[in-house]
């Protein structure tokens, strides 16, 4: 029992991740800029919009998966039987042009896809909001079900 309602329970708990994610996109960026010389060819801006919208999807999946786990071990293997193939089928160690066709056709199911084609064109590219629209309202739709999923399968395992 709490004396918080759930929506303030769900923001204490994922508000601290969603701001690590921040801090540790912007480290990445830092140390690709100056380590290995990586271009920003974009504007920060669009790299931080799409990395909230990302956030909001890989958090949602976090939460679901801790609201159908029992305990902390099945939690730990839910989340790395999700994050393998997200990250294999997500175009950054595989071109999903070099992928069998029906095996794309389902990485279009994978917000890390978006989220991977978004930082590329952003840094390499140069792109912008207008050349990301298809990227970034996927990571918007992705976030916007799996998180309501998630928030209410939360708030029903709260009762």
């Amino acid at each position: 029992m709490t004396p918080i309602r759930p929506l303030v329970l769900l923001l204490g708990k994922m508000a601290p991740f969603f701001i690590i994610g921040i801090l540790d996109v912007a480290l990445a960026l830092v140390a690709g800029a100056t380590v290995f010389d990586v271009p920003v060819r974009g504007e920060l801006g669009v790299v931080l919009v799409a990395t909230c919208l990302y956030l909001l999807s890989t958090l949602g999946v976090g939460l679901l998966i801790s609201t159908v786990s029992a305990n902390q071990q099945q939690s730990f293997l839910g989340g790395l039987l999700f994050a393998m193939p997200a990250i294999l089928l997500s175009g950054v160690m595989t071109p999903i042009r070099a992928m069998p066709d029906w095996l794309a056709a389902i990485t279009r199911l994978n917000p890390v896809r978006y989220f991977v084609e978004a930082i590329r064109a952003i840094l390499l590219k140069g792109a912008g909001f207008q050349e990301l629209s298809g990227q970034l309202v996927a990571l918007a739709m992705f976030g916007t079900v799996i998180l309501t999923l998630s928030a209410l399968r939360f708030s029903k395992r709260l009762r």
